[in-house]
């Protein structure tokens, strides 16, 4: 094969030349500073495994993503103070409230209690709504946040705050940000994975933008496994075209790429243009075996709840995300619901419902898969997520059946595995459930807390953009240590 690497202008040439002791001086510079380029292995293949900052409690995450914003009050947050406030405005009780969403000013109902009984849960007698039977049973391995906090009460700034840290499109998310610092333990297979709702009801708010890498190089963005249909484009090759065609063109191609690279290091989107044609080339191999569920024994189906008209779609994808992570995939993210209201979490229409409903559809999946890892040993190491982008209003929404509006200034999330305390509370929201009160927790310090799990020092995890430099968590942020084992 004709080596193009050693065709070179005159111009190239002199270049080359011209660079002379002054460049190798730079080096020893660089070199002393700790700034020289990374090792060899990660600037090959920059989702190649890196070191983390420190020792790591988890490997890898899979976050549940409660997509429209669930209700607090309804599902962890257990408030018997609404009882005591029921049929009096939010006003009484918190002087400070004024209706921000605008689009429901005149359906401003009374606090409402929650239409769902809670009963004290596993060992640490967590009170539960009645909507989690299953997932009940796992509370000891959770460590819940009752006083989270957000910028914004619209889906879309809301949605791109919890998966960025910023509530405005342009930015990696948190994905993105791990598989840059850690890379990833299974060259053949994504990194970084995405589910989304698998019923028809559409993707989040904001779209691809909630897994895109931003400015980051594009091989770290999520990969979207479609909910219907074929789950990635072009996952088998042409009939026409043989393994060995196939491995040609790519070698050529390769081959031009890195010639062209050599003079443009800078330019971080060429080296992740290269990977992933290389990516795409091994994924024809691994992907459909790692997404392939009927390898799967009747017991774990039926554990999952495979079959069940319910929850079967979302059963699937909590069963994909095993198998994803028990081969090296570092971070899945799976969405349930989809665009809005009665599609999602979104309940301002019978909170009673809609909550009901999607409680049905993932209890038992999420259930199991904390069981599955449990009994494969793979939890110690897995950081998984429940949480959506906001919570929402302790009055009710009036309407024939009542809901509930959008409220960013208390949610409720928890953690389970990968270094995570279980059985413990953090924080407290007031004493209805309406604002975060003691111990409050910003998305900033979430994002810390799922850095710091992983190895990662969330101020020091930074990439250079437009002349200064970006961080997850911005300009602030606290690990939550009293939930970490």
């Amino acid at each position: 094969m004709y080596d193009f690497q050693t065709v070179q202008t005159r111009r190239q040439w002199l270049a080359r030349c011209g660079g002379g002791a002054g460049l190798l001086g730079l080096a020893t510079l660089l070199q002393d500073e700790g700034l020289l380029a990374a090792e060899r292995g990660a600037a090959l293949n920059p989702l190649a495994p890196k070191q983390s900052h420190f020792p790591a409690k988890a490997k890898r995450v899979i976050w549940i993503f409660v997509n429209g914003g669930p209700s607090q009050v309804d599902t962890w947050d257990y408030k018997p103070g609404l009882d005591k406030w029921a049929g009096k405005s939010l006003k009484e009780f918190d002087g400070t409230f004024e209706n921000t969403t605008g689009f429901f000013q005149h359906q401003v109902g009374k606090l409402m209690p929650s239409p769902f009984k809670f009963t004290p849960r596993g060992e640490c007698g967590k009170m539960v709504s009645e909507i989690f039977p299953k997932l009940g049973e796992h509370v000891d391995k959770m460590a819940f946040i009752h006083s989270g906090y957000t910028e914004s009460n619209n889906h879309s700034p809301a949605l791109f705050m919890m998966n960025t840290g910023m509530a405005r499109m342009g930015f990696p998310g948190v994905g993105s940000w791990v598989t840059y610092g850690l890379g990833s333990e299974n060259l053949d297979l994504p990194g970084f994975v995405v589910m989304s709702d698998p019923l028809g009801r559409g993707l989040p708010k904001g779209s691809a933008a909630n897994w895109g890498a931003a400015f980051l190089p594009g091989v770290y963005q999520g990969t979207h496994l479609r909910p219907q249909g074929a789950p990635i484009d072009n996952l088998s090759r042409p009939g026409a075209l043989s393994d060995m065609g196939q491995r040609a063109q790519l070698d050529l191609l390769k081959q031009l790429n890195q010639q062209h690279y050599a003079q443009r290091q800078a330019e971080g989107e060429l080296a992740a243009r290269i990977e992933s044609f290389e990516l795409a080339y091994r994924m024809q191999t691994t992907a459909p075996e790692a997404i392939d569920i009927s390898q799967e024994s009747e017991q774990i189906s039926k554990l999952y709840g495979i079959d069940e008209k319910q929850c079967g779609h979302f059963a699937k994808q909590c069963l994909v995300a095993r198998r994803m992570i028990e081969r090296g995939v570092r971070f899945v993210q799976i969405y349930s619901g989809g665009m809005e209201n009665q599609r999602s979490w979104d309940g301002h229409i019978d909170i009673e419902g809609n909550h009901r409903q999607f409680a049905g559809e993932t209890d038992q999946p999420i259930a199991a898969l904390l069981t599955d890892l449990a009994q494969r040993g793979l939890l110690d190491e897995t950081l998984v997520i429940w949480c959506g982008e906001f919570g929402r209003l302790p009055i009710a929404q009036t309407g024939e059946k009542p809901g509930r509006d959008h409220n960013p200034h208390c949610f409720s999330a928890w953690m389970a595995g990968g270094g995570v305390q279980g059985g413990v509370s953090y924080g407290e929201s007031d004493e209805v459930g309406y604002k975060a009160a003691i111990d409050k927790v910003h998305v900033n310090d979430l994002h810390a807390t799922i850095l710091h799990l992983l190895g990662l020092d969330h101020e020091k995890l930074t990439y250079k953009y437009n002349g200064r430099r970006f961080r997850l968590t911005d300009v602030a942020g606290e690990v939550l240590h009293p939930i970490l084992a």
